[in-house]
């Protein structure tokens, strides 16, 4: 079992919190701490509350991303965005990869406590620390948990670099932790924007803050030092990936003062795939058979549609003013696309 090293939390009757709801628990859970609140925020969600055992992930060796360790304070995520490449992961706890993991919620409530215990052990060398790479840790959920101040604070007080790949505005709260991080190591922020259609927002990312709200975020940020790149991602084959709407969105993100895009087009995982289809074949039938092209070898479109398709962005930055900054110019860890993940059937 994959989660073997999760245990639920002492219940201490907090009289400022819900009370913990009726079991039964997955299977996965056996004793997690379960709650409800009656906020419109958290309507229908269901949070299990676990006090993990370790908290500090090693990345798989076959994995390309440029990072060997992360830390995910949650699973599941309230951003419910429909093309999510995590989702599968929802199914190593008896959940389902759709509604599910936008509505039940894993929350590690020791994550801070752990991080600081981890990273200060004689044999942790202080390696780069990677988060969001899996659910967005500045999700709704994280207004109520707080569990990323304390976990910022820890990376600091141990001069541990670290990055934040974010949809989330919420980050703005812990702007003064990480200025005082970045004065002692290095600290990447990033922000996930893949489009600028708002109505194509509130349709594939119904529970994230609007671009243009996520934007506004990256200029306080740039506005405080940081050299904030933007991954623009996912671009969606018939829906984002025209040259108009490339175009919008690249010039938004320069206007933000980002200091660079990178484009990364949609990819479907198990999981992903099988939830995206349905949202596609309800919102944009007309797609369906497009789609299926693209995606019959598996959960990534041809590679010459992906080069065509970025290339197509890096001439729209260089029109608007953005570059991709070398390596050590800034405070910043650009996210690369997951790993390629098993060949997939038809939609």
């Amino acid at each position: 079992m994959r989660w073997e090293n999760l245990a639920a939390p002492p219940d201490e009757g907090d009289p400022g919190r819900a009370a913990p709801a009726t079991p039964p628990l997955p299977l996965a859970l056996p004793d997690a701490i379960v709650r409800t609140f009656d906020t419109p925020d958290f309507a229908g969600m269901t949070f299990y509350e676990v006090r993990a055992k370790s908290i500090l992930n090693k990345v798989p060796g076959t994995s390309r991303v440029p990072f060997e360790w992360t830390i995910n304070p949650y699973r599941g995520c309230s951003h419910a965005c429909v093309y999510c490449f995590a989702r599968k992961t929802h199914t190593y706890l008896d959940f389902d990869a759709g509604a599910d993991f936008d509505r039940q919620v894993v929350v590690k409530v020791n994550a801070g406590e752990l991080v600081r215990r981890e990273v200060a052990a004689p044999r942790w060398r202080g390696a780069h620390l990677a988060m969001g790479t899996n659910v967005d840790c500045y999700q709704r959920a994280e207004g109520r948990y707080r569990l990323m101040p304390p976990i910022i604070e820890a990376l600091r007080d141990f001069a541990n670099p670290f990055s934040i790949l974010t949809k989330g505005t919420l980050i703005l709260r812990d702007l003064p932790l990480l200025r005082q991080a970045a004065e002692v190591t290095r600290v990447g922020v990033s922000f996930s924007v893949g489009f600028v259609d708002e109505r194509l927002w509130r349709s594939a990312e119904p529970g994230t803050p609007s671009p243009r709200r996520r934007l506004d975020a990256v200029r306080q940020l740039a506005d405080a030092g940081f050299a904030v790149g933007v991954l623009m991602a996912p671009i969606l084959p018939g829906l984002s990936d025209s040259d108009e709407s490339i175009d919008a969105t690249v010039a938004a993100i320069a206007a933000a003062g980002a200091a660079s895009v990178t484009p990364l087009p949609l990819h479907l995982r198990p999981g992903a795939r099988e939830w995206y289809a349905h949202w596609l074949a309800r919102e944009y039938p007309a797609l369906v058979p497009r789609y299926r092209e693209l995606y019959r070898a598996g959960a990534y479109a041809p590679q010459s549609y992906q080069r065509e398709l970025t290339a197509r962005v890096r001439i729209a930055a260089r029109r608007h003013g953005l570059y991709r900054p070398d390596p050590g110019e800034h405070r910043q860890v650009t996210t690369p696309a997951p790993a390629a993940p098993e060949q997939l059937s038809l939609l």
